[in-house]
Formats: C-alpha cells, sequence, structure tokens
C-alpha cells in the first residue's frame, strides 16, 4: 500500500460527502505495500481507507470490490465497499479507479502462535464456503500465466543459482498444473495474498480475536489449497531458515477442517502447492526489487526470504500427519 498518486485534502473531502461517509478530518499516507495508492481518511463518521488502484482497470475491479461486498454481507469480517446513492462501489479519485471502504479494528500479529493461526484457518475455511454462491469469475492474475511472462524478464537480473532455481521450479509447475488430479481440486474466490500484515486482531495478549481480513486485490478464482499454503507459508514458518512450524500448521489446518475438511486430493497435492505459493511470491518480491516503478512511499520486500521458503519446501516436504 505504498503512495504513487497523490490526493488532494479537497478530492477526499468531496469524494467522503459524496458517499455519505462525513465531513473529513484528516487524510494521511499509508507506506506499507507496493501495489497501490492507499490513505486513511478520518471523518467525524470514523475511519476509511482509500484505495486509489495503480494497476488494475476499471473492468477488473468490480470482481474484487463485489467479493468483499459479498464476503461483508455474509458476517465476515470484511471491509466493505462504500457505495454512493445510485449502489456504486467503484469510484474515479485523481484519475484513478479508486473505492472507500470501512476501517476495521485490530492490529497485525505478526508473531503469531498456535492460537492466531487456528483463528486464521477457521476465517479461511469461512471464507471458501462463502464463495460458492459468488457469481462473479477471474483468474487468478498472479498464477501461473504471470509466473511464465514474469521468468524471462528477471533471469538476467539473477545469479546462476538462482536462475537454475527458478527455470527448475517452473517446470516443476507447468507439470503439477497440468496433472489430472491438480486440475480438479475444489477451488473458487481466493484471497491469494492473507499473510500476516493483512490481517488484524484485537483483545487482551492471549486472547486476542480476528476482527478482519483485508487487501483483496490478489484475489481470484484459483484452488482452495493453494490459498491455504499462501497462509501456510506465511503464517507457519520460522522467518530466518524458511521451515514450517508444524505446531503452528497443524493448528490452522485443524482449524481449517472443523469448518472445511479437506480432499484426499488437497492433502497429496499439498507439498507441492505449497512450492507454488513460495513461487508466486519469491517471482513478485524480484519483479517488484528488480523492475521497480516509482512512487512516493515505497518499501520493496527482500525477495530472499521467499527464496528461502522454496528452497526448504523442495527439499522437506511436508504432509500433515494423517
Amino acid at each position: 500500500m505504498a503512495v504513487f498518486t497523490q490526493v488532494g485534502r479537497e478530492e477526499a473531502a468531496a469524494l467522503a460527502a459524496r458517499l455519505g461517509a462525513g465531513t473529513l478530518q484528516s487524510i494521511e499516507g499509508i507506506a506499507s505495500g507496493i501495489e497501490n495508492s492507499n490513505f486513511f481518511i478520518d471523518t467525524d463518521q470514523g475511519r476509511w481507507v482509500l484505495t486509489l488502484f495503480e494497476r488494475l482497470s476499471f473492468e477488473q475491479l468490480p470482481y474484487y470490490l463485489r467479493l468483499m461486498q459479498h464476503l461483508a454481507r455474509r458476517g465476515l469480517p470484511v471491509p466493505e465497499p462504500r457505495a454512493d446513492a445510485t449502489g456504486e462501489i467503484l469510484h474515479r479519485v485523481a484519475g484513478k479507479p479508486a473505492a472507500l471502504v470501512n476501517a476495521l479494528p485490530g492490529e497485525h500479529q505478526l508473531a503469531p502462535d498456535q492460537h492466531h493461526c487456528a483463528q486464521l484457518g477457521h476465517l479461511l475455511a469461512r471464507l471458501h464456503l462463502a464463495v460458492a454462491d459468488f457469481p462473479l469469475e477471474q483468474p487468478n492474475l498472479r498464477g501461473l500465466a504471470w509466473w511464465q511472462q514474469t521468468t524471462p524478464l528477471l533471469l538476467p537480473h539473477l545469479a546462476e543459482p538462482q536462475r537454475a532455481l527458478l527455470e527448475e521450479e517452473l517446470i516443476f509447475q507447468q507439470q503439477l498444473a497440468a496433472a489430472p488430479a491438480y486440475r480438479s481440486l475444489p477451488h473458487g474466490a481466493v484471497h491469494a495474498d492473507l499473510f500476516r500484515d493483512n490481517v488484524l486482531f484485537d483483545g487482551l495478549p492471549g486472547h486476542e480475536k480476528l476482527t478482519g481480513a483485508y487487501d483483496f486485490y490478489f484475489a481470484g478464482s484459483d484452488s482452495f489449497g493453494y490459498d491455504l499454503a499462501v497462509c501456510l507459508n506465511d503464517w507457519c514458518i520460522d522467518a530466518d531458515s524458511g521451515r514450517l512450524d508444524e505446531p503452528r500448521a497443524l493448528a490452522l489446518i485443524d482449524a481449517y477442517e472443523l469448518e472445511r475438511p479437506l480432499t484426499s486430493a488437497e492433502l497429496r497435492l499439498l507439498p507441492g502447492l505449497l512450492r507454488a505459493a513460495a513461487l508466486r511470491f519469491w517471482l513478485s518480491r524480484l519483479a517488484d526489487w528488480h523492475l521497480p516503478r516509482e512512487a512516493a512511499l515505497l518499501n520493496p520486500k527482500d525477495p530472499q526470504h521467499f527464496e528461502r521458503v522454496l528452497r526448504e519446501r523442495i527439499v522437506a516436504p511436508w504432509h500433515p500427519p494423517r
């Protein structure tokens, strides 16, 4: 959530008034993240988040915004886009497509334990169940096709060990995606980026309650097992080595399965899906590092982290004991 496009007070105030969100008190750019321009908007009615979309188009955005609306209306702790008098939830600010959503309470839990991972597992399964009747379709725009397009652009920037790993893993993932078992995996709209910094908790230490999940702008149709793997690779690892922390991983999966039991194919292919999730974020961080865009506030993340995770998933494939 970097700031690529500036928004003035007058324009922010006009949007808040038009959407019935109150009288503007302040606007502040949000420095974290790397895809869109984001701002906290404080009004006399509360706190909101304004997002200006730097890559996604007016044609693509209804999918993400309607998904958030769909989930919020089914009782999930997801920000709901604010509509104007006509019911439109996609707006234009500073010439860019934009959305205003309610800010959710709580803080990030960047050092999660089993308690936090179990709550995430419940939420993720509820999300996967709730999209059964979501009518819109859109592919995961950071899926295999994007990996294939991006890899050739990155290879000239990499040392030989990284080039070899990237080329070999891409071949593995292409073969995995072509397998009949993979194509039969349960799928639907997934978050695809539900990292610790996209989830909020509130409450006393040791008793925190999950209060929000946001940043759905990488969502798309993909396998639920892949979405689970994305979470495992962020919430349940040792940050220094990339190794999976089994107690946290089991807490997440056991809680997930209380809501939605995994199929035998999902369990069998989980090691490959964990590799896929690691590859996706290694690639995106490499792209942000070597092919950056200008932004007023931009903090690209270290790609070596997910290189370590990917190498660890290859040498130590993991299945939950059953």
